[in-house]
């Protein structure tokens, strides 16, 4: 079975809790209507901070439930939807109607955010891992990562075999709250199948401080192998 897995959140105020889904009726055929299949409620934990790093969830091991039989990602809202997210600790933005999938991003209109306490004039380095999801998806991708007044574009050429690169930004912080960004800045479909977007998978995002990072390792802003 084809179809799209959605995500939402909410903080509950009482033991028992109705859930109720209700079809609209805007489909054009009346005796028409969506198939709903596999319903779960997760309990997302409180996240934790870790001394290595400053980004909450930085491995989105913390989030929706994964059906086993879709490979489709999850569609997710925005905060201009949703004020809770069902992605702890990051804020995703769009500014279209469409839900960001988790994970992967399909064009400009949608971002994930997460703002960090820092110290202002302190120097941070931000690592993350971009790659594709072993899902057909052929051709070039890119994440671009924002934090304080830098910025870096992280490309990655995709075979479709599921593999990655890591990119890293070193910034200086100006002010106790730092804002870190990332968007997809293009996108495409796959070679075979038009309908089906591609974009870039985001992981393993961290932030430290400079002094925490080995002297004998380089940082610049670029991505390599």
């Amino acid at each position: 079975m084809e179809g799209d897995t959605y995500s939402l959140a909410w903080k509950a105020t009482s033991k028992a809790v109705r859930v109720t889904f209700h079809n609209p009726g805007v489909q054009e055929d009346p005796s028409c209507g969506p198939l709903l299949d596999a319903v779960a409620i997760k309990e997302l934990p409180p996240l934790k901070s870790t001394i290595d790093n400053l980004v909450k969830n930085g491995g989105f091991e913390v989030g929706p439930h994964v059906f086993k039989n879709f490979s489709t990602g999850i569609l997710i809202p925005s905060k201009q939807q949703d004020l809770i997210s069902p992605l702890p600790g990051w804020i995703v933005e769009s500014l279209k109607p469409d839900l960001p999938r988790l994970r992967w991003w399909q064009g400009r209109e949608s971002a994930i955010a997460q703002v960090i306490r820092t110290v202002p004039n302190k120097f941070y380095v931000l690592t993350f891992t971009i790659g594709d999801a072993k899902n057909a998806c052929h051709g070039s991708m890119m994440v671009e990562a924002f934090a304080a007044k830098e910025t870096v574009k992280a490309g990655y050429v995709s075979q479709g075999k599921g593999e990655s690169k890591t990119a890293s930004l070193r910034f200086q912080a100006i002010s106790d709250r730092t804002r870190i960004t990332f968007y997809s800045a293009y996108y495409h479909s796959k070679i075979h199948d038009y309908g089906h977007m591609c974009g870039p998978i985001l992981d393993d995002v961290r932030v430290i401080s400079n002094s925490q990072m080995s002297s004998s390792l380089m940082v610049t802003p670029y991505c390599h192998e």
